[in-house]
């Protein structure tokens, strides 16, 4: 009998004590389109928001998972992000070949547009957003942080957004979307779908991440620093790139995690 209750203790100190010591509500599955007809929208164009327990006027992280714009979902976001003080939104989106581009990038800019309009319900700062992403999700950030016609259709200005936070994304035109195009996916293009076509001198801040060009994707480190080298060009002061070194395109997103919350926490007194 003793041995059970002991063996019992164990099982609810293991078991409950995450439970007892989170940081965050958590509310899960909420769309962020009206007048969806159609499932497979309803099924994915959804996110999950962590709201930090006894904060309020918080800062808020958009995130968007990565998987080539053909998998992935939004309970996958990095660690390094949870139990911050920080409301984290994870994000899914519509994907190929259900769905054809700009849907993803578009459902991204809804995403977005969501929070911003809603976050201060749930005890957020609206003027606090934040976005971010790795691999597709870095591309989608750069996508709707540059090119303003997405969020201009939400109603909303890509400048509201406090910083923008792409982690391996692609800066030159997706290989998905040229795949979608019957173009080659080893040549590399910039056109109305690559970040890099849209640079702007009065862009919100980048922070952009990538891992060492060896282990990298190919060219991806190449690309991500061309995206920053031409922010530079056309007058942007507030873009920052890091490669980092050791790290490949897998496993960049941990100490990116890093830099962001770091950036965060900077940009939190700077309203």
């Amino acid at each position: 009998m003793k041995k059970t209750i002991i063996l019992l203790c164990l099982f609810l100190t293991f078991e409950l004590c995450p439970l007892l010591a989170q940081h965050h509500t958590v509310s899960l599955a909420i769309p962020y389109k009206e007048n969806v007809v159609d499932e497979y929208s309803r099924e994915r164009c959804v996110l999950d928001v962590y709201v930090p327990v006894s904060k309020k006027g918080f800062q808020t992280l958009v995130w968007f998972h990565g998987g080539g714009l053909t998998g992935g979902d939004k309970k996958h976001f990095p660690e390094e992000l949870k139990d911050k003080d920080i409301c984290i939104v994870s994000a899914n989106y519509r994907l190929s070949p259900k769905a054809q581009h700009p849907a993803y990038i578009k459902d991204a800019a809804a995403a977005v547009a969501w929070v911003i309009k809603n976050i201060e319900h749930y005890g957020g700062d609206p003027s606090q957003i934040y976005v971010g992403g790795h691999s597709a999700g870095g591309y989608l950030t750069s996508m709707i942080g540059l090119d303003k016609e997405y969020l201009n259709a939400e109603g909303v200005d890509a400048d509201q957004v406090k910083a923008y936070y792409p982690v391996s994304g692609q800066a030159i035109t997706h290989f998905q979307i040229r795949q979608e195009r019957n173009l080659s996916t080893d040549i590399p293009l910039i056109d109305n779908y690559a970040p890099l076509a849209h640079v702007r001198k009065e862009a919100a801040p980048f922070l952009i991440v990538a891992g060492q060009t060896e282990k990298e994707m190919a060219c991806r480190t190449v690309e991500n620093r061309f995206l920053y080298e031409a922010l530079l060009a056309v007058g942007n002061q507030t873009a920052v790139f890091h490669e980092l070194s050791g790290f490949d395109h897998g496993n960049v997103v941990e100490p990116a995690s890093f830099l962001i919350l770091q950036d965060m926490k900077r940009r939190q007194t700077n309203k």
